[in-house]
């Protein structure tokens, strides 16, 4: 009888652990490896809210899940600048109440009334990133200041570039002297011919953890996001990181509630849970992206100042995306 107690309690303790009740949930889709797993089980248990947490690694399949997907699938998704812009346009977003997020306040002013969405009406700033070169110093000498420089027949298979066609085409771009976000054909056949040109030096195209092959030292060169780039330093100090004098992408990755969304109260308690102060380091202590926090910032001011004055946002081309679209058909 004891030993049959005993089993009846180990089997309702089981099913306590296994079937938490909460009060609420919140379906969440952002980047791979953009808030740490320790954050989402901290505000589970504040706030009893369940927290289905899904992933993407580009914009264009962030678009593709959005649009495939239900009204009221997801709730609150990051988009990037050019593609909160885009959603605007297609009516996938809901305005925000900044009323219903106090710690509003905590942003920094700078990443503000951009131009994608001037008043913020749509989105507010979460994370900010630049694409740097990176390279493992322990095998290259050579000087590599610009894109141009990953040409050399030495560096074969030994790139690793981010799977991304607005950034690489936009780096392409950017080693030909035109923007990043050009429109024009004959500027934009010359950057699929360089691609094509470099396409024999690069191992692999990656977005999730293009760290990785630098640090596994399957590759020697990169350009990749500059928390990638820093996560890599800290396991090889021979990896250098260098902003490239032809210039480099920003992104700036946004809190945007999802039009239809059935748990916005919930999307609201954890915007404001992610920009308080604390949880805002936390976030950018362990991948550091640019923390756009106005009291928990992890870069100087002069560092941060140059990056935006130097740096270009990717931006919204419209229809004109069908020839990015081809020419990354092509590249890869």
């Amino acid at each position: 009888m004891k030993k049959l107690i005993i089993l009846f309690i180990s089997i309702f303790l089981l099913c306590g652990c296994t079937n938490k009740s909460y009060d609420g949930e919140i379906n969440v889709l952002n980047w791979t490896s953009y808030i740490p797993y320790e954050i989402i089980r901290d505000f589970e248990k504040e706030y009893n809210i369940k927290v289905n947490y899904g992933t993407y690694s580009s914009n264009e399949e962030l678009l593709a899940k959005i649009s495939s997907s239900k009204e009221g699938t997801y709730d609150l998704i990051f988009p990037s600048d050019y593609m909160v812009e885009l959603m605007i346009d297609r009516n996938m977003l809901d305005e925000i109440d900044i009323s219903k997020i106090p710690n509003y306040s905590n942003i920094n002013s700078l990443f503000l009334k951009q131009s994608f969405d001037i008043d913020n009406k749509y989105s507010l700033p979460f994370l900010a990133a630049t694409t740097v070169i990176t390279i493992n110093r322990e095998t290259i000498k050579d000087s590599i200041v610009s894109y141009n420089d990953l040409f050399s027949s030495k560096y074969e298979n030994d790139i690793v570039l981010l799977d991304d066609q607005r950034i690489v085409i936009g780096m392409a771009l950017q080693a030909n002297g035109y923007s990043m976000n050009e429109i024009e054909n004959d500027k934009l056949d010359k950057a699929k011919e360089w691609l094509l040109k470099l396409n024999k030096n690069v191992k692999a195209f990656d977005s999730d953890s293009p760290k990785t092959f630098l640090i596994t030292k399957e590759v020697d060169l990169g350009v990749m996001w500059n928390a990638e780039a820093i996560i890599a330093k800290e396991q090889n100090d021979n990896i250098e990181i260098v902003y490239p004098t032809d210039g480099f992408a920003i992104s700036l990755d946004n809190y945007t509630i999802v039009k239809g969304a059935k748990n916005k109260d919930n999307a609201y308690k954890f915007i404001n849970y992610l920009l308080r102060s604390d949880v805002s380091k936390k976030i950018t202590d362990e991948y550091p992206y640019i923390n756009t926090g106005l009291y928990s910032k992890n870069v100087s001011d002069e560092e941060l100042s140059n990056i935006l004055y130097n740096g270009s946002y990717v931006k919204n081309i419209g229809m004109n995306i069908a020839a990015y679209d081809r020419i990354w058909a092509e590249i890869k």
